[in-house]
């Protein structure tokens, strides 16, 4: 009678089995939904504050739908004359200089991060062990310790209220992290790919063109996206570098929503809207492209 019971309890096991399976997904995805929920709601909320007046936005009884929808918040916001008293609005200069600073910051630490990352990986370098733990330790030092050598060392190369002093603190500060990450992807590439090119006739920098580049391109999207928030979204080094208010960036021009009578909350709302429409077209642009490229990659890795 032990074996009939033996086999007939099998399936008994089986079925509680993906019953207790089937119920530990669904708690996964609550947890997973919840966690998802509580990290959209405050982009939600800046949102939904955009399209309402000021005097709904400090209700005490907060509202989670604009009901007097009004797109005067962004009017407001674009005419805002950032406190100089001279009546003179700079958001679009604004966009402008921290559409160049950005742009060419991470340009600038792409092409330096992606060269040091290849060479850690594919060449026999002495103290390469030794770099790689520097460029964690300099990423672990607090910005804001650095804020005045870094100012008196831009101000001794006049290169304060200048695109190029801020472009060389934004690739500064994200090169140790882009540095580290691509050496993750670059070391992902089998480095018998760049053999086999070399040995059809192609010279180094051809496979590694043709070969270590294509394969690496998502890591570089990744880490882009990183280096461009990053840059995008600082305050601290644009207040201390750009003096002048036409040299100013972003981050510094919604900080002059708040003045000695008070905030304007639903043109702070709209402006930080309308600045964190530039990172999620950037990103809906190489979403699709990074999801490729790592397929991609994997077929012909």
């Amino acid at each position: 009678m032990s074996g009939p019971q033996a086999v007939g309890g099998t399936p008994a096991r089986a079925g509680v089995h993906r019953a207790g399976h089937r119920w530990a997904t669904w708690l996964w995805r609550a947890v997973a939904v919840g966690f998802a929920a509580v990290m959209v709601f405050p982009v939600y909320w800046m949102v939904n504050s955009a399209f309402e007046p000021n005097n709904q936005i400090t209700s005490l009884t907060p509202s989670f739908f604009p009901v007097h929808f009004t797109l005067h918040n962004f009017v407001r916001a674009v005419d805002h004359t950032a406190g100089t008293g001279s009546g003179q609005a700079y958001f679009w200069d604004d966009a402008r200089n921290s559409a160049i600073v950005v742009t060419s910051a991470v340009a600038i630490t792409l092409l330096f991060a992606f060269l040091a990352a290849a060479a850690i990986s594919r060449f026999r370098l002495r103290g390469a062990s030794a770099f790689l733990v520097l460029v964690l330790v300099v990423q672990m030092v607090p910005g804001t310790a650095m804020v005045i050598p870094i100012f008196l060392f831009l101000s001794n190369l006049h290169l304060t209220d200048n695109y190029l002093g801020l472009i060389l603190v934004y690739a500064a500060s994200t090169l140790p992290f882009t540095i580290w990450a691509l050496r993750g992807f670059v070391r992902g590439v089998p480095l018998e790919l760049e053999e086999a090119a070399m040995v059809d006739g192609a010279s180094r920098l051809g496979a590694f063109m043709r070969i270590l580049f294509p394969l690496v391109l998502p890591g570089l999207i990744s880490t882009g996206i990183f280096a461009f928030i990053t840059s995008w979204n600082d305050f601290l080094m644009a207040d201390v570098v750009m003096q002048q208010n036409y040299h100013q960036t972003l981050p510094v021009w919604l900080f002059s929503f708040t003045t000695n009578t008070g905030t304007d909350y639903g043109g702070l709302m709209a402006g930080c809207t309308l600045m964190s429409l530039p990172v999620v077209v950037f990103f809906l642009l190489v979403q699709r492209r990074i999801v490729s490229g790592l397929t991609a990659g994997a077929v012909k890795g």
